[in-house]
């Protein structure tokens, strides 16, 4: 594997796992629904 081509590899996991945290944790701060926010049942 050629430096460039292992660079583009890093840089590009890098990315994609950074994405993926900052949205796991964004879901997870996310304070809860409650009961009053979901619509009557039948």
């Amino acid at each position: 594997m050629s430096k460039s081509a292992l660079i583009m590899w890093l840089t590009s996991n890098l990315i994609v796992t950074a994405f993926t945290i900052y949205f796991f944790i964004k879901v997870l701060r996310t304070p809860d629904k409650g009961e009053e926010d979901f619509p009557p049942g039948p």
